[in-house]
């Protein structure tokens, strides 16, 4: 199939997993949240990466999305496996890429970096992200203010960043809350796709395993504006092609 121009061509937004039953009656899933946030008109393909899809050569995309997941990027599940080898492909012929939450780990893992467990145990919540003097110029976060706030819930973490990734914001716990690889490929720990609704849920959900830390995070959490930009941010730089 012949290339088109970036405008033309689909975002592919894949999958990784599902959120929560009760949130998903209530509110959609994880596609649904990430296809707002790119915005009316924007045009997708979706794809389960649980169903191991043969993935589309990526000069036929303009773009894509890789969800969070209840999965474990180090538990190397074949389907996890195969979408990595894919992601792989996908910043070598240079073709916008985001991964968020395990897609940001998955994406890490890909290109040679390595992922684990948080020490500190999972970071949840509305919690600051921090950028670094490196995101001053980059074209997904670089119109963000320096210090914003992001939902976040995720147990695993890039320990590890790829050879030559840069590495753009962090938070009190986490070194790698947003890398940079190549001209166009990054990765988010935290859901610029979750609303403050979405949050609630998941820390309700969390109180039997967190207890009081779980009821604390619930008073904290509060919208999150700035961190949603990244999507429509990533929309804009695959129509610029």
């Amino acid at each position: 199939m012949s290339a088109t121009p970036g405008a033309e061509r689909p975002i592919l937004v894949v999958a990784a997993g599902q959120t929560v039953e009760e949130l998903s009656r209530a509110e959609g899933d994880f596609p649904d949240w990430i296809a707002h946030g790119l915005g009316d008109g924007v045009p997708l393909r979706h794809a389960d990466a649980r169903e191991a899809p043969d993935y589309p050569d990526p000069r036929t995309l303009g773009g894509v999305v890789v969800s969070g997941s209840h999965a474990m990027v180090s538990d190397r599940a074949p389907w996890s496996e195969h979408l990595a080898g894919w992601l792989k492909d996908c910043v070598a012929a240079e073709l916008p890429v985001l991964g968020i939450c395990f897609g940001h780990q998955l994406l890490a893992h890909a290109l040679g970096g390595e992922v684990d467990r948080l020490p500190e145990g999972p970071e949840v919540g509305t919690r600051e992200v921090r950028l670094g003097p490196e995101a001053g110029d980059d074209a997904l976060l670089g119109a963000l203010p320096a210090r914003f706030p992001a939902q976040l819930i995720h147990y695993q973490s890039v320990r590890r960043l790829p050879a030559g990734a840069v590495p753009l914001a962090r938070s009190d716990i986490e070194s790698h809350q947003a890398f940079r690889v190549g001209r166009r490929a990054w990765g988010v720990q935290f859901h610029p796709e979750f609303s403050a609704t979405a949050m609630r849920g998941y820390l309700e959900r969390l109180k039997g395993e967190l207890g009081e830390e779980a009821a604390r995070r619930l008073d904290e959490v509060g919208p999150t504006p700035q961190a949603a930009q990244v999507l429509r941010r990533f929309a804009e730089v695959v129509r610029a092609g």
